[in-house]
């Protein structure tokens, strides 16, 4: 008897315990500062994102149905689809032509280049979320560059970025040869290359080790300054096919992270960096990205504002076809949280402002994993990006000097939504500040 009082002790503070942190979750999730925008908005639309949501685009019953990237599994017309749309929505062009050619003479004017569009021989840089074949992390054979284990990973897909280059090749006259497509800590397995490369054979597929037909990447002469100007390290470069871009489109994965929180696009330039993260000698990225502190520096503002990192940024993406929570998760999570309802995220996320766009993205998964999303400091650096050129921590960032000489100004705008039913930011309502959220319904769920 008293064994059975101990365990039905122990099992009501198991209990209790669950509920106090529940009550935390809601309590800090109604703490967030709803609607109530910081920053600069940037774009043609400032601080348009557009969701586009298709859940006809996936047909793959979860983990033994095959890999969700092979076969039929992902309709590429309907990914293409949502492709379409979210520049078309995003621009507000009527062609993809227009919203490309629209894409290119707003970042041209931006950066001083005059109101022209893209030049042919221009070169152009996709860089994707391929963190699931990182070379030191054991999922892929570095000798036959398949996959060893986590074949069902949340990385950017394959036919993502098959939509991407079918409009930059076949729409805006760009060629295969002045796209790269790459992802510094990755090794591209045969798996994805070979869906990649039958359809765009001229593409340049740069990554780590640079086998069977990739390229190797190469580190430039270009340095990247630590605003926190650590000292005794090795200094950075940016590699060579970013610092010889004309653009960038920045291609992130939707996933929550038992570290960070999020990991969207400013966390997507991890493999931006011709190095470990953590690599000895150089500067420890991990402590201030994943601290749960607020108002301190964070590196992720300097890789955001780097003049050749989000200064060539064309276009941010988030491929949200699949989501869950780094690393824990070694395949997609269905999502519970209305519309999704039980099925695949099926989404697509498309904005000209990087703070925006993280912003957005971070209040669709703290709804759906609030004990990841919801710890303290998680959006800490989505504070420091809106308002870089005055931050919270007295940072004064400037990424490409060598000591402080440059602010960096405003990096896009910041807020949270009204609420998860509605999904509405300052500017759906009416203001003129802040996020503007623009939905596209595709697929037979579609109330169109």
């Amino acid at each position: 008897m008293k064994d059975r009082l101990t365990r039905f002790a122990i099992l009501a503070v198991m209990v209790l315990v669950a509920f106090v942190a529940a009550q935390r979750q809601v309590i800090a999730a109604d703490d967030l500062d709803r609607l109530k925008p910081i920053g600069q908005a940037t774009g043609i639309n400032p601080g348009r994102v557009v969701w586009a949501h298709d859940p006809d685009a996936v047909e793959w019953k979860g983990v033994g149905d095959g890999h969700w990237w092979e076969g039929d599994h992902l309709k590429q017309p309907r990914v293409d689809a949502m492709m379409a749309n979210a520049v078309c929505q995003l621009t507000g062009q009527t062609t993809v032509a227009q919203a490309w050619t629209s894409l290119f003479r707003h970042l041209n004017k931006s950066r001083g280049k005059g109101d022209v569009s893209y030049n042919a021989g221009q070169k152009i840089v996709i860089k994707p979320n391929w963190v699931g074949m990182i070379y030191l992390e054991g999922n892929v054979n570095p000798a036959t560059y398949t996959f060893i284990r986590r074949q069902d990973y949340m990385n950017t897909s394959p036919q993502m970025i098959i939509a991407l280059l079918r409009q930059l090749t076949n729409t805006m006259g760009v060629r295969q040869a002045d796209i790269t497509v790459c992802d510094t800590l990755a090794c591209l397995v045969n798996e994805y290359y070979d869906i990649l490369h039958k359809e765009f054979p001229a593409v340049r597929y740069e990554d780590y080790a640079g086998k069977f037909g990739r390229l190797k990447v190469k580190t430039s002469t270009l340095p990247l300054y630590w605003s926190s100007r650590p000292q005794g390290k090795t200094q950075d470069y940016l590699p060579t096919c970013f610092a010889e871009a004309d653009y960038l489109v920045n291609f992130a994965e939707f996933k929550a992270h038992t570290g960070g929180g999020v990991t969207l696009c400013a966390k997507n330039h991890y493999g931006s960096l011709a190095r470990w993260p953590v690599q000895q000698g150089y500067y420890d990225i991990h402590p201030n990205c994943f601290s749960k502190q607020t108002r301190i520096y964070r590196p992720l503002v300097d890789l955001m504002g780097h003049s050749h990192l989000g200064g060539k940024t064309v276009l941010y993406l988030i491929d949200g076809l699949f989501s869950g929570v780094h690393p824990r998760d070694p395949a997609p999570l269905r999502m519970k949280s209305s519309p999704f309802n039980g099925g695949w995220a099926c989404s697509l996320f498309a904005s000209q402002d990087p703070v925006a766009i993280d912003s957005v993205a971070f209040d669709f998964l703290r709804n759906e994993w609030p004990d990841m999303v919801l710890q303290d400091g998680v959006d800490d650096y989505l504070h420091e990006a809106a308002m870089a050129d005055t931050p919270p921590s007295a940072t004064f960032y400037d990424p490409d000097h060598a000591t402080a000489t440059k602010r960096l100004p405003s990096l896009g705008v910041h807020e949270h939504w009204n609420n998860a039913q509605e999904k509405k930011y300052s500017r759906n309502l009416g203001t003129a500040k802040g996020i503007e959220l623009v939905t596209v319904d595709l697929g037979s769920s579609s109330k169109k």
